[in-house]
């Protein structure tokens, strides 16, 4: 059911049939409004919030001349009271409504603030400017050309325009099937999101990228051979979505690699025999990580990009069409394995011996990337030459045995 909000005015004009801009009551102003169209959540710890906050509770009859206002969206707005209030009438977004603040979240905040601490703000005035029955598109687009004072990080516009859908339908269905909960932070300061970088949906991009072995194919003559270093597109093209979405069913897999990976780590650190000393770069003992998948929590802080170089010599294993060439469970915890203890774990020693221990750094080394695709390449191979001659002893077997059944049927 739509819900309705009233605002205290002392003024209003129509600016078109479809906008209304009036002067509204701060004291009385309604804090609970939905943030649905805004592209990000409003963060006290931002300059921004500091600096309403100061102008509100300072002089708060100059906020009107100091502030550009609230920008709101309803379904409907119509005045009440004499033309002392406007009664809003907001779809949720389960109703099919993008309705709410669209730009001021962090205003409305500041109201909030003022109001617990007490502060006389009876002479305070805001500027709001309501749309009527806006699009969710429409209401998406005014809250991206929005001007802020802080700027949006490149995450929240691309949510923003809807690119990430394909992304969320996924997870829900994975979660319904799976059981499972996915904790991913899709826009700035989103609340109930964790704040671990790994939590955040470019980690997710960065992951299935890594396993895109038709873009990323050091045996051709493109000139990105590896995904060391790389940047995400700000705008998700159709083509691009349709690439994502084929690699889509190897986010699980790409997910059960960084766990493993953790999971092997945690257990190197935690070894008694080591006596608590960590010998690995990028490696903070003093830390914690919580992966995409809340259930997962570990006891070392590491960079977001430290599974990736690992996760991308799995694409060896892949064809074009990014299915695997070998069943995935049959060879990933060995595989892994193979790579940690061979080459991985040496690596973050050496590289701590050498006192380089910034995660992203390491993470880029075209090196590592190329070692462990080089690594892939001869597990693939030995692996293949083993299904081989198993096959020839089996039809070997068979051919004996069906020469031995002859000549016995001749005796």
């Amino acid at each position: 059911m739509p819900k309705t909000w009233n605002i205290k005015i002392d003024n209003y004009f129509q600016a078109n049939p479809n906008c209304i801009i009036a002067t509204a009551h701060v004291d009385s102003f309604p804090i609970d409004l939905p943030l649905e169209p805004n592209i990000r959540e409003p963060n006290r710890k931002s300059a921004t919030y500091r600096q309403i906050f100061d102008s509100l509770t300072t002089e708060p009859a100059k906020f009107f001349s100091r502030h550009s206002g609230i920008v709101l969206s309803a379904n409907i707005a119509k005045p009440v009271k004499n033309k002392t209030e406007l009664e809003l009438e907001i779809l949720e977004a389960s109703e099919g409504g993008s309705d709410g603040i669209i730009n001021g979240g962090h205003t409305v905040l500041a109201f909030e603030q003022a109001k617990n601490y007490n502060y006389n703000l009876t002479e305070a005035r805001v500027k709001v400017t309501i749309h009527i029955g806006l699009t969710e598109e429409s209401a998406k687009d005014i809250a991206l050309a929005s001007n802020t004072t802080t700027p949006v990080d490149s995450r929240s516009k691309v949510n923003a325009r809807g690119d990430y859908k394909f992304i969320k339908q996924y997870l829900a269905q994975l979660e319904r099937a799976e059981d499972r909960k996915f904790r991913i932070a899709y826009y700035q300061n989103q609340s109930g999101a964790p704040r671990n970088a790994q939590c955040n949906v470019t980690h997710l991009l960065k992951l299935l990228y890594c396993l895109d072995r038709n873009k990323y194919n050091p045996d051709g003559n493109k000139r990105t051979k590896h995904p060391a270093g790389m940047s995400l597109p700000s705008n998700i093209t159709d083509a691009e979505r349709e690439r994502l979405t084929a690699l889509l069913p190897l986010l699980t897999h790409a997910l059960w690699i960084e766990q493993r990976l953790y999971e092997i780590i945690q257990d190197y650190i935690s070894n008694p025999r080591r006596k608590g000393a960590n010998d690995l770069a990028s490696i903070d003992i003093r830390k914690t990580t919580l992966l995409p998948d809340s259930k997962y929590s570990f006891g070392f802080g590491a960079p977001t990009d430290l599974a990736l170089p690992i996760i991308a010599s799995y694409r060896v294993f892949l064809d074009k069409d990014y299915k695997w060439i070998l069943p995935f469970n049959e060879f990933a915890e060995d595989f892994l394995q193979h790579l940690w203890n061979n080459y991985f774990r040496k690596y973050l020693v050496s590289e701590k011996t050498a006192g380089n221990t910034v995660g992203t750094k390491i993470s880029r080394n075209q090196e590592i990337w190329e070692s462990l695709y080089i690594s892939a390449q001869s597990y693939l191979n030995q692996h293949l030459v083993k299904m081989v001659n198993s096959s020839k002893e089996e039809k070997s077997k068979v051919t004996q045995g069906t020469k031995g059944r002859v000549q016995a049927g001749k005796k």
